[in-house]
Parts: structure tokens; sequence; C-alpha cells
């Protein structure tokens, strides 16, 4: 399993990247994993400001739907243009070319709150 270090880790297995007062999220290479093949990506609510803990989107797989939960509060920015096109992109590169959405954060100390790298992977074990 693959957790980079210089990344932010949520409960429900999102990962946060934060650039300034933006930050980009995606799920874990241990999430993609467990959902299998990734076929849909739905993010409806870019434009739109939620908390933390809230549903931003579903990502569907070959065999179930899972809800993508916001790691920290704010206004969804941006839908990777490239997981629109080609799901399956996640699967391959979570932490990279996989993002989901960009966030302009309206509390950054709940971006200390998340989860070290080394904290999540004794989670997931």
């Amino acid at each position: 399993m693959n957790v980079p270090a210089n990344l932010k880790y949520s409960a429900d297995h999102e990962w946060c990247r934060v650039e300034g007062d933006v930050a980009t999220i995606g799920i874990t290479d241990f999430a993609q994993s467990e959902l299998g093949d990734i076929v849909f990506v739905d993010v409806p609510t870019v434009g739109e400001t939620l908390s933390a803990g809230e549903v931003f989107g579903s990502i569907e797989a070959v065999k179930t739907v899972s809800d993508a939960f916001l790691p920290v509060s704010g206004e969804i920015l941006e839908f990777n243009e490239a997981v629109d096109a080609d799901p399956a992109i996640i699967n391959k590169d979570p932490y990279g070319e996989g993002w989901m959405i960009k966030v302009r954060m309206s509390d950054p100390s709940e971006y200390d709150k998340l989860m070290s790298g080394e904290e999540y992977a004794a989670q997931c074990e």
C-alpha cells in the first residue's frame, strides 16, 4: 500500500495536499484497491461550499458505488477533467494525475487535524 508521507489523510480514505488556501483532494491507494476498477466519478458540487465530512461526489466501480467525503471545509473550485474523461486514472495514479477536486479551504486548521501518513497506514493494517 502506497501512503506518501507528504500528504494528510481522513478516516474516510481521502488524501489532502495544501498549497496556500487550496486543497487538492483524492482517494487513497487503499481506497482505490478496495473499490476495484473505477468506471465513473460524479462530482455535482463544483461551485458549492461544503463542510468537512460532507459528501462531495460519488465513485462508481464495477461492483460498487461509494461516496467521497470532503476532508476539509470549503468551496469546491474544480473537478479534475482527466478523471472525468478516464476514471480509471484513479486506479493507476491516485496521488498524482488521479486527484479528484480542488477546494478553497474555509478553515485551514482542519487540515492540521487530519492523519499523517504513518497514522493512516496504521489504521489500514
